[in-house]
């Protein structure tokens, strides 16, 4: 069982839990504190004799990185390196099936309580390796998931064309979201942003996209929007990535249904499905749901070829009902990151 916050709530449980543990430990002779710790692990054998481990446990988080093909062994990552996280255990601690753990992770202000009794005598380490990495996650992005789960700001990011993109840095999308939520121009941000996407950049993006089989396909398609978005030349890569889009999604499809579907109003609710199994679920830095909503609300809106659209907006890009001054750079790369969203749900 995990718990999270209400802050006040939970600080009182986690004070009380803390109280007992200290408690004990007393009881046979050794004198530590929680107060300031950042990691406890509290493992209890069948026999109700118990390892208490405060700061001391190696701590194991995994990870799915954005870095395309293998990583080597000794290779430095670094927190922009991270896609999600997807667990998190003390691999040097042995824990027996017929053990129980509890475990309160502390991560800035905010903490997180994961236990598990195991009245069956059968525990499922890999069950709370998910549980605790989904704790980390929450507390460590917290701010990302908040302003996820706020509509007003959600919606602002979905109007102008923008998602948490599993490529860019928590800084990036921190930029993004405080731009938003202040209701300021976006011009200044969204211009650090396309400078960041220098050669370096684009090429590690598209061997990631050479890794999937559907992408690899299209190698002569893609490259020129690749090159493109390096020549500032966004009506390429716009008339390019948008057309591909709707083709790689269709070719997943059939890969895993046997046939295409009949109608590409379909193919949002199959990429929520497709990035759940990829994740493990719902609740993760992928935003299935959320990118299903950002595919339905931003790259297929409704659109009436009476009507002057948006070069984000595959339909009107597709009808020829775009303005030249639409096709910015910002769209260009609103494009290619959600290809490379698609990338990483395949």
């Amino acid at each position: 069982m995990a718990l999270t916050s209400d802050q006040d709530l939970f600080q009182k449980v986690i004070g009380n839990i803390a109280d007992t543990i200290e408690h004990a430990a007393r009881a046979v002779g050794e004198y530590t504190s929680l107060n300031r710790a950042q990691t406890v692990l509290l493992v209890l054998h069948p026999d109700n004799s118990g390892e208490l481990w405060v700061d001391s446990a190696a701590m194991c988080t995994y990870h799915s990185l954005k870095r395309p093909g293998p990583m080597a062994a000794g290779t430095v990552l670094f927190e922009n390196d991270i896609a999600d996280v997807r667990g998190l255990w003390f691999p040097l601690v042995d824990v027996g099936p017929e053990d129980r753990i509890l475990c309160i992770i502390r991560e800035g202000w905010r903490f997180a309580l994961y236990f598990d009794f195991n009245p069956d005598g059968d525990l499922e380490v890999e069950k709370a390796k998910r549980a605790l990495g989904t704790l980390f996650r929450q507390m460590r992005y917290a701010d990302r998931y908040a302003s996820i789960a706020h509509e007003p700001t959600f919606k602002s990011m979905v109007v102008a064309g923008w998602f948490p993109f599993l490529e860019l840095g928590d800084g990036e999308i921190g930029t993004l979201l405080a731009t938003i939520k202040a209701d300021l121009p976006l011009d200044r941000s969204e211009k650090d942003l396309i400078s960041a996407f220098n050669d370096t950049r684009l090429e590690r993006v598209f061997s990631r996209w050479m890794e999937r089989a559907h992408l690899k396909e299209r190698e002569t398609i893609l490259r020129p929007a690749i090159n493109a978005f390096k020549n500032s030349e966004p009506v390429t890569v716009i008339k390019i990535i948008l057309s591909e889009i709707e083709g790689v999604m269709s070719d997943t499809y059939y890969e895993i249904h046997g046939e295409r579907p009949y109608r590409s109003n379909r193919l949002p609710d199959f990429m929520i499905e497709l990035a759940e199994r990829r994740a493990g679920g719902k609740d993760t830095l992928f935003f299935p749901v959320e990118f299903g909503k950002y595919l339905k609300e931003y790259t297929y809106a409704d659109f009436s070829p009476n009507d002057e659209g948006k070069a984000g907006s595959r339909h009107a890009v597709s009808h020829g009902r775009v303005a030249g001054n639409q096709y910015t750079m910002s769209r260009a790369l609103q494009a290619l990151l959600t290809l490379d969203q698609i990338a990483f749900y395949m």
